[in-house]
């Protein structure tokens, strides 16, 4: 059990900066250890309430294009934190290919692992307007609300207008390369209307799927379904989803002189100041 420590005569505010600071000291690290739950401190309101969390909790979006996102969540505990950061891998649904059907595969790469690479090819479709699907194996349940099908048909043939004396297999050979630009979207029912002619497609066109050489060919169809990180990872939305602590830099005693600027250089510019104050240099 957890016995809470008595602080009769202990300030707040200090009850405060231990329960939201975790301490750097010069041999030490201190607080280290979450201490923003009930009954840890004596005579201290600590009970959680959701009205509080609305008006402590905030979030500020620090850089934002279409492949990062940085923000800082203010006013949490480094748990809750924790728990945004697993409900971003683990439970935001997306679509992934899910199922491969197979014509012809000619090239030195084997069938289970081609399906394995074309699902991890992240898939440029809004997950809030299709439905899961109730039995991904019973292709009676595929339906335009619930599936997004591709194809993709390549053969490999020889380059006749190629250079004499080239020797690259991207001048040698048509379709060497096949790269996720040659997934076809295949519009089911009213999806074209519903999202354009080009409203579904892979994220990125350059993905290698394979290789090939001339009399190699790839004909096949996809399925992708909409899924959660927990089953799968292709499901994930984000590649990397991390955390860290918001440093909060405290100056003890002034410092002046030479080792102001000594200081300052020990940490990325901007982020110490040194001011000249009475014309010495203090950080």
């Amino acid at each position: 059990c957890h016995c809470p420590v008595f602080c009769p005569k202990m300030e707040w505010d200090r009850v405060e900066q231990m329960r939201s600071r975790v301490e750097m000291k010069r041999y030490t690290v201190e607080n280290s250890s979450s201490k923003n739950f009930p009954r840890v401190f004596s005579d201290y309101d600590d009970t959680w309430s959701m009205e509080e969390l609305r008006e402590k909790f905030h979030v500020e979006i620090a850089s934002l294009s279409d492949t990062d996102m940085e923000f800082d969540m203010i006013g949490i505990d480094a748990s809750i934190a924790n728990a945004f950061r697993r409900i971003l891998i683990a439970e935001v649904p997306t679509m992934a290919i899910e199922k491969v059907f197979l014509v012809n595969n000619t090239s030195i790469v084997q069938d289970e692992i081609l399906a394995h690479r074309l699902g991890l090819i992240p898939v440029f479709a809004d997950p809030r307007e299709f439905e899961f699907r109730p039995n991904v194996d019973d292709e009676s349940t595929c339906s335009e609300s619930n599936t997004i099908e591709f194809s993709l048909k390549v053969k490999c043939s020889r380059n006749p207008k190629a250079a004499k004396g080239a020797n690259h297999p991207s001048e040698l050979f048509l379709h060497s390369n096949v790269t996720s630009s040659d997934l076809k979207w295949v519009p089911l029912g009213d999806q074209r209307r519903k999202f354009g002619a080009n409203g579904i497609r892979p994220v990125h066109t350059d993905i290698l799927i394979a290789k090939l050489r001339p009399g190699q060919e790839i004909d096949l169809r996809v399925h992708c379904v909409k899924g959660i990180g927990q089953d799968h990872a292709k499901f994930s939305p984000v590649g990397t989803a991390s955390y860290r602590l918001l440093p909060q830099i405290v100056i003890m005693k002034p410092i002046r002189g030479d080792l102001a600027e000594r200081f300052a250089r020990c940490f990325p510019h901007g982020v110490i100041a040194v001011d000249n104050v009475e014309g010495v240099k203090t950080a």
